[in-house]
């Protein structure tokens, strides 16, 4: 729909005015929205978290674990189903299928990441950052390695390795069994000339002071060796890679034949190599090479086929994110996928019907759908059904899934289906009896046009009982970072935006065009030169919202947090024109004061790229600053430091401007208590309260 045509369609829907059958609904009341009262428009769905096997799917009720028929629909115990180990006051405690356990370890330091070989015969892990493992049978330790310090981890990954290569959910993890369990492969980390960050915490008397090796855009990383050790033990191999070398290592694969595949990178980002690693000499040879002229994300989710038959990666370097099928000595077999629609990530294999299958934004770039694709003829075969965004859990063959649908007009629902598509049975309705009984404000998924002609999503929640005539504030919600949209044509059950839409706000989405919406080919224009396309895509889309006859001009508020924080900051700068009103939370301010992999990735270092350091950075417009901003930051956030906000708060300081400021003592990034986060929710609906509906801040919030 094109933004030109909203005023008219929002009046045929009859929300300019009050809604025809307001007198016959009611609102939702402060104790429903605040208090968790009952009011009957909603209702959990089942509780389910994966698939025990290819016909049964893992049900908790209750709080306890069942493993459900697809076919019959029986429930049987499933609680003590598995083996798994933990970490229990420092030691590994490991639990056996029938539910006994056993402490493996007696130690004063405390082991990290315990992780099953895969013939269940071992437990890896780390101790004061040196790699074991432990034998499940004898308790006998093996310990690989013994030079580890403060500088020093093996098998633990430096800070950098953690937040931007091997993810938080590897929680420092940075080794790897190979499918024999004859193996282990890690990587040795040095941070020794990595720059120290001091983060200083107020406890006690005289507080103290965090080190954290952390490199900005343009500093020293740290240098990383990749080793296999066998796991009775022995010298370590290494991989022939130069560690003094300026570059990065991903995620390891082990082929199905108990090779080791290496992804390497150059620090420019922008070419990307998989190495085949000799287990016995460290040797490695090229399986893949691919470059692009801007950047490279790491293979992550690469399936890799039996008995030689290759390998299948996603790539976006054609613009779009598809599927290739390699043969294993890198050669171009097929491409699986293509056209202008983005591969999101492959769910399952069925090597013996040959078929894979891939979640794809492929009918709306606002949605998901599950897809099979034939790897012999490169049918591709839509799973998931009807306008609905769908997130799907897919059986370890792909003989079966599970989806949970919605859309933005309908409340969200469950299903079992087969791998041909076919509904087996409903299994949960999140809609209330009482949902068609209240005055619900439902957002619409619009579009709005940039200033050089690109197509983006927005979604915008009208106020409820609208009134001629009346103009009403924005509020505009966004994050903004390279490939992050939030724009999705799905049930948003989030009650606070009732109680705004109550009040009189006009609610608004906006994704811009390095959202993932356009694919890597939207991503492609931000490089060097990070934040100024997506500010003046937030822009255009506000501009044409202060057009319309309802909207208070004097009164447009943008908030995000992280990269939406510093679009916040840029709106409130570069785009002061715009945006009146501001809430900043833990912001970048200067992409020289982020972290090395990711900032570099996007924007070059700064000795390469000075201009597009100084005018991606909010303070290179305060100039323009005229509205009001507040700026909150956690004092011991270890990934966006409180440095970029302190930067800011002193330079608006010395150029007397006006602003809000308030530091969350003691909080990361983003806040992890409740009550603090209570308290920064509360102080943001102040600043609503008292800027955008000048009104008294209800007592009883």
């Amino acid at each position: 729909m094109q933004l030109r045509h909203f005023t008219r369609y929002m009046a045929a829907l009859g929300l300019l005015s009050a809604p025809l059958c307001a007198q016959d609904k009611k609102d939702l009341t402060y104790e429903q929205i605040w208090k968790n009262a009952p009011s009957g428009i909603s209702q959990p769905l089942p509780n389910i978290t994966g698939w025990a096997d290819d016909t049964h799917y893992i049900e908790v009720r209750n709080g306890k674990s069942y493993k459900v028929d697809v076919k019959t629909g029986a429930a049987t115990d499933y609680s003590q189903a598995g083996i798994a180990v933990s970490v229990q006051d420092h030691d590994i405690i490991y639990t056996a299928a029938d539910g006994t356990t056993t402490q493996l370890t007696n130690d004063t330091l405390t082991e990290k990441n315990p992780t099953i070989s895969p013939d269940g015969k071992y437990v890896a892990f780390t101790r004061h950052n040196d790699l074991y493992s432990v034998e499940i049978a004898t308790k006998k330790e093996t310990r690989y390695t013994s030079d580890a310090s403060d500088v020093v981890y093996n098998g633990y990954a430096s800070w950098i390795y953690y937040e931007e290569i091997l993810g938080r959910a590897s929680r420092y993890r940075a080794f790897w069994w190979s499918p024999d369990s004859r193996y282990l492969a890690y990587m040795r980390f040095d941070d020794s000339q990595v720059p120290i960050f001091p983060i200083y915490s107020e406890k006690g008397q005289h507080g103290f002071t965090e080190n954290t090796r952390y490199p900005k855009a343009g500093d020293k990383n740290p240098e990383v060796k990749v080793g296999v050790v066998p796991v009775a033990g022995g010298a370590t191999t290494w991989a022939a890679f130069d560690e003094k070398a300026d570059q990065y290592f991903g995620t390891p694969y082990w082929t199905t034949d108990n090779h080791l595949w290496m992804q390497w990178m150059n620090r420019g980002q922008d070419n990307l190599k998989i190495y085949d690693i000799n287990l016995t000499t460290g040797a490695k040879k090229e399986v893949y090479d691919e470059k692009q002229p801007t950047w490279i994300d790491w293979k992550d989710g690469m399936t890799i086929l039996e008995k030689g038959k290759g390998f299948i990666m996603r790539s976006d370097k054609t613009g779009w994110s598809h599927l290739y099928w390699y043969n294993m000595d890198g050669s171009l077999k097929k491409q699986l996928t293509t056209g202008n629609w983005t591969v999101n990530y492959t769910v399952a294999l069925d090597a013996k019907q040959e078929q894979l299958y891939f979640v794809a934004r492929k009918e709306a770039s606002t949605r998901t759908d599950l897809y099979k694709v034939n790897l012999n003829t490169a049918a591709i075969t839509r799973l998931t059904f009807g306008e609905y965004y769908h997130a799907a859990t897919v059986s370890p063959h792909g003989d079966y899934f599970i989806t949970t649908y919605s859309n933005l007009n309908t409340p969200g629902r469950i299903a079992l289906v087969d791998n041909k598509g076919k509904v087996i049975r409903e299994l949960g309705d999140s809609k209330g009896a009482q949902l068609a009984s209240y005055n619900l404000a439902v957002p619409k998924l619009m579009t709005y046009t940039t200033r050089d002609g690109l197509t983006l999503p927005m979604t915008v929640t009208m106020p409820l009982h609208m009134q001629e005539g009346k103009k009403y504030p924005v509020l505009i919600s966004i994050y903004g970072g390279p490939d992050a949209g939030t724009v999705y044509d799905r049930w948003n059950g989030n009650l606070t935006a009732q109680w705004w839409a109550e009040k009189g706000i006009i609610q608004v989405v906006i994704d811009n065009r390095s959202s993932g919406q356009l694919g890597k080919m939207g991503m492609n224009y931000i490089h060097r030169k990070t934040g100024i396309y997506e500010i003046e895509d937030y822009m255009d889309a506000t501009k044409w919202l202060r057009s319309q006859a309802y909207v208070d001009t004097n009164k447009v508020c943008i908030t995000g947090g992280s990269f939406g924080g510093y679009m916040t900051c840029m709106a409130l700068t570069y785009g002061a024109s715009v945006f009146n009103y501001g809430m900043a939370n833990y912001s970048v301010t200067d992409w020289q004061l982020y972290d090395s992999h990711y900032t570099e990735r996007y924007m070059d270092t700064p000795a390469e790229n000075p201009e597009g350091y100084k005018i991606t950075s909010p303070m290179h417009y305060l100039d323009r600053y005229k509205g009001l901003i507040r700026i909150v930051h956690g004092t011991m956030d270890d990934n966006v430091h409180m440095q970029n906000s302190i930067q800011l708060v002193n330079m608006l300081e010395d150029m007397n401007k006006h602003f809000e400021f308030m530091l969350v003592p003691g909080e990361r990034h983003g806040w992890r208590t409740s009550i603090k986060m209570k308290h920064s929710d509360m102080e943001m609906y102040r600043f609503i309260y008292r800027y955008l509906l000048e009104e008294p801040f209800p007592a009883e919030l």
